[in-house]
């Protein structure tokens, strides 16, 4: 399996697809889940001729299942090893949920020249918990109830959030994909539980509001209204304003995998940015 091995000795596992010269698009995936999650996003860039990159998160997918570094500034500085390792050069960084926060810190600081644009789907950024300074988000007792659910029953907890609100299948009328179910749950049990854990705080805690003031290349934010996960109002709408060139796009109603979901919709607007 290709993987590189960062400075603190973790192995880090990455595809790399389509022609070394041609314009990279490195995807990062949400908690619990793995370079997998993309996999109909690279076949369709492949075949307009980027080359294509994704990499399991440590302590996620085939990664090392890390017991330390599982918070944000760590996974940007896998990133960074990465995009070193790979010479990546005019890079689109695009990443989903918790590897939305993941591609905002990195971008932020990123060598020049390494990236190009970056893209946030359904993404945890600027902060997800409630606080004083952000009224609008979710109590601490919600990933309270996270970490409490995981530790008791893991392979449960990992049937139950893609057959009801990450794909929005607990909607009247949903189209129930027991396949995507099942991918969601073999992807997350791959997966180190400390790792998972751990996560949970950096995807909940971390406050990514100086990492979006700084970034300086042109970002596209995509949200379902209806992402039951990562609120709308309290994430891509906070964002977009944070940003120096931020450009905001709504899909009414859809969920918070809309990447699965609706890729006959996301994929064309992923190129028309990406080529814009």
């Amino acid at each position: 399996m290709p993987t590189i091995v960062t400075k603190d000795g973790t192995e880090i596992f990455f595809k790399d697809w389509g022609p070394k010269a041609a314009q990279p698009v490195v995807f990062h995936h949400g908690w619990p889940l793995s370079a997998d999650d993309w996999d109909n996003q690279m076949l369709f860039f492949l075949e307009q001729g980027y080359r294509v990159i994704a990499h399991d998160r440590r302590g996620h997918g085939r990664s090392s299942q890390t017991a330390t570094g599982n918070e944000m500034d760590t996974y940007a500085a896998d990133v960074i090893e990465l995009a070193a390792a790979l010479d990546l050069k005019n890079a689109v960084h695009i990443g989903h949920s918790t590897g939305g926060g993941e591609v905002a810190r990195y971008v932020a600081r990123s060598e020049p020249g390494r990236v190009g644009k970056a893209v946030l789907i359904g993404a945890v950024p600027p902060v997800m918990v409630k606080s004083a300074s952000n009224p609008g988000g979710l109590p601490i007792e919600v990933f309270d109830g996270f970490r409490a659910t995981l530790a008791a029953n893991r392979a449960q907890f990992y049937l139950d959030i893609p057959s009801g609100p990450f794909y929005g299948f607990n909607r009247p009328g949903a189209k129930i994909s027991e396949g995507t179910i099942r991918n969601w749950w073999r992807q997350g049990m791959m997966g180190g539980a400390k790792a998972h854990y751990d996560c949970i705080a950096a995807f909940s805690e971390t406050d990514f509001t100086a990492d979006l003031q700084k970034i300086e290349v042109p970002v596209l934010v995509m949200h379902g209204t209806d992402d039951q996960i990562v609120p709308y109002e309290d994430s891509a709408l906070l964002s977009v304003k944070l940003l120096k060139n931020g450009t905001l796009k709504s899909y009414d109603g859809y969920p918070h995998g809309m990447c699965t979901t609706h890729p006959e919709v996301i994929n064309p607007d992923l190129l028309a940015f990406i080529r814009a």
